[in-house]
């Protein structure tokens, strides 16, 4: 019985070690995880409930566990906001493939320029978020180089899509492109913030109409 029950034995202090062995964490997935938790509280409840306790019971970790990668809820904000603007940059630079590509029609444009509408899929949610962030840097300075950088880039994207569309004869030559730039990009964010703040007003198919027709304007 002794020689039967040995090799379970065994087989048990091992489990046992193994469950007692600190789990690996991989902190880039784990400040990934916060960082959707941020979104997830900051969507539902606004950026100033979004604490460092109420951020760890969203994400269902322990608070230490948040403090552990974030000294302080400022901190775990930036980071949230830094997240978020990359999430912007990446899915806008994948519809900048098709501006290298072709850019001959407003409707290549179009394409390329609503990604940042809030129309439908994960945009909605993503608009909100970028909404809150913005406001929010009014009155916190460490996210000012954030939502900047935001602000600038629509206008710049904004710029070099005109430009090409000027280049290829898709709108009219004389235009002052810099002043159009400024202006396209200001028409693209007050669409997003009617679109969070106003949805049953400015439907997508309302913010499509006034892209479009805001092209016909520049032939």
């Amino acid at each position: 019985m002794r020689a039967l029950g040995l090799p379970w034995t065994r087989q048990a202090q091992r489990q046992k070690r193994r469950e007692m062995s600190p789990r690996v964490v991989d902190p880039a997935a784990r400040r990934s995880a916060i960082a959707e938790a941020v979104f997830r509280v900051v969507e539902r409840d606004g950026i100033e409930q979004a604490s460092l306790r109420t951020v760890a019971a969203e994400a269902g970790l322990a608070i230490g566990s948040i403090r552990h990668y974030f000294d302080s809820q400022d901190d775990m904000i930036v980071f949230a906001a830094e997240a978020l603007c990359r999430s912007v940059d990446q899915r806008v630079l994948a519809q900048s493939r098709s501006l290298d590509e072709d850019v001959r029609s407003a409707c290549t444009a179009e394409r390329v320029l609503i990604e940042v509408l809030p129309l439908d899929g994960s945009r909605p949610a993503d608009a909100a978020l970028l909404v809150a962030f913005t406001t929010a840097a009014r009155t916190r300075p460490s996210l000012t180089p954030h939502t900047t950088r935001l602000y600038d880039g629509v206008r710049a994207f904004c710029h070099r899509v005109l430009t090409a569309m000027s280049e290829s004869g898709a709108v009219a030559g004389d235009l002052d492109l810099v002043l159009e730039a400024q202006r396209l990009s200001s028409l693209l964010s007050g669409l997003v913030v009617d679109g969070v703040l106003h949805p049953d007003r400015m439907p997508p198919e309302l913010s499509l109409s006034l892209v479009r027709r805001h092209f016909e304007s520049l032939r």
